[in-house]
C-alpha cells in the first residue's frame, strides 16, 4: 500500500431531461480533486479544502468526503489514522454534482489507500451516506453513479441501488454552461409539483424509454424527440433568468435537446460531434450575456471512466 493517494471526481448532469432523479451522466470536466495519506492522528482527519470559499467545515463528520470515508474506514476496521485534503473544482450548488463528487472522491481515495479492498460499485452506498449529508437525508444516485461508475448511468431504484449502465454513441457531446447564479438545493426541490397528472406521467414515461432506446440505438433523432422534461424544467425554468432563451439558442445551434443540469443553474444540451457541442456552448453562453449573466462552459464527451486514480 502507498502512503499517498491523489484522485480526480468528474462533473455530472443529472435529470438529463426526462430523467429525474433516475438518469446521470459523467462528463470530464470540472471536477473535484482529494488526497488521502496515513497519519498518526486517529481517525480522520480533514486537514485542508480549497476552492470552496470557506463554505464548507473542517469536520469530518459534517463533510460530504468525510462521512463517506468514515463509514467505509469503519467498515474496513481501519485503525491507521488518515489525512484528507479536499480540493473543490466543481461550484457549490452548480446543479453540477458538487456534493457527490466529493462524497465519491472520499470513498474511492481511502479504498485505494488500502489496496482497493472493495469493487468500484460496492462504494455506492458509501458515497451516497456522504452525499445524504448534503441533501438532508435524501437518497438519489443520479450523481453519485455516473460520477463513481462513469457514462449513462439509470438508477432503477435508489432504495435498492439498482444501477444500469446504458451504452452512448461515441460521438455524443454535451455542452454545459454554469451561469453566475445561486440556487439553494432545497428551494429547487420545494418549487417542484407534489402530484402529477397521469397525462404528463405518461408523457415523461415515454420521454425516459424513448431516450434511453435512442441512445442505445445511437439513433440520434429519438433522443432528439425524447429530450423532453414536463414535470421538473417548466417549474425550476423560473428560477433560471433567461432559460428559455439559452434553449432556443442551443436547438438553433444545432443541440439534439437542452434542459437544466440537476437541480439548477448550470444548463446542459447533448449534441451529436465536438464541433456542433462547441458552437452550442458559445451560443449559450452569449445568451446569457444578453441577459447579463457571466456564464461559464465545459465541452466534454460522455465520460465514460468516473472517479479515477491520479497517483
Amino acid at each position: 500500500m502507498k502512503n499517498e493517494v491523489h484522485v480526480f471526481a468528474p462533473a455530472t448532469v443529472a435529470n438529463v431531461a426526462c430523467g429525474f432523479d433516475t438518469l446521470g451522466f459523467a462528463i470530464h470536466r470540472p471536477g473535484d480533486d482529494v488526497i488521502v495519506r496515513f497519519s498518526n492522528s486517529p481517525g480522520l482527519t480533514i486537514k485542508t479544502i480549497t476552492g470552496d470559499g470557506g463554505k464548507l467545515p473542517l469536520e469530518a463528520e459534517k463533510n460530504t468526503a468525510g462521512v463517506a470515508a468514515k463509514a467505509l474506514m469503519e467498515d474496513l476496521g481501519v485503525v491507521r489514522g488518515i489525512e484528507m485534503e479536499i480540493h473543490k473544482g466543481i461550484p457549490i450548488g452548480s446543479g453540477m454534482g458538487s456534493s457527490a463528487c466529493s462524497a465519491v472522491a472520499g470513498a474511492f481515495a481511502v479504498n485505494e489507500l488500502m489496496g482497493k479492498p472493495l469493487k468500484k460499485k460496492e462504494l455506492l452506498p458509501y458515497a451516497l451516506k456522504g452525499e445524504a449529508i448534503a441533501s438532508g437525508g435524501a437518497i438519489h444516485a443520479d450523481n453519485v453513479g455516473p460520477c463513481l461508475l462513469g457514462g449513462m448511468i439509470l438508477i432503477r431504484s435508489n432504495k435498492d441501488l439498482d444501477t444500469i449502465d446504458i451504452p452512448v454513441p461515441s460521438s455524443l457531446y454535451a455542452a454545459v454552461v454554469l451561469p453566475e447564479l445561486q440556487i439553494l438545493t432545497v428551494d429547487a426541490r420545494n418549487i417542484l409539483p407534489k402530484e402529477i397528472s397521469m397525462k404528463d406521467g405518461i408523457t415523461q414515461w415515454g420521454n425516459l424509454g424513448g431516450m434511453i432506446a435512442g441512445l442505445m440505438k445511437s439513433d440520434y433523432q429519438l433522443v432528439s424527440r425524447s429530450l423532453q422534461d414536463v414535470i421538473a424544467e417548466p417549474k425550476r425554468a423560473e428560477l433560471i433568468p433567461g432559460f428559455y432563451q439559452v434553449k432556443q439558442e442551443a436547438l438553433n445551434a444545432g443541440a439534439l435537446g437542452c434542459s437544466i443540469s440537476g437541480a439548477g443553474p448550470a444548463i446542459f444540451a447533448l449534441c451529436e460531434g465536438d464541433e456542433c457541442a462547441f458552437k452550442v456552448g458559445i451560443r449559450m453562453q452569449q445568451a446569457f450575456l444578453e441577459n447579463g449573466i457571466q456564464a461559464e462552459r465545459f465541452i466534454s464527451p460522455i465520460n465514460t471512466l468516473g472517479v479515477q486514480r491520479i497517483k
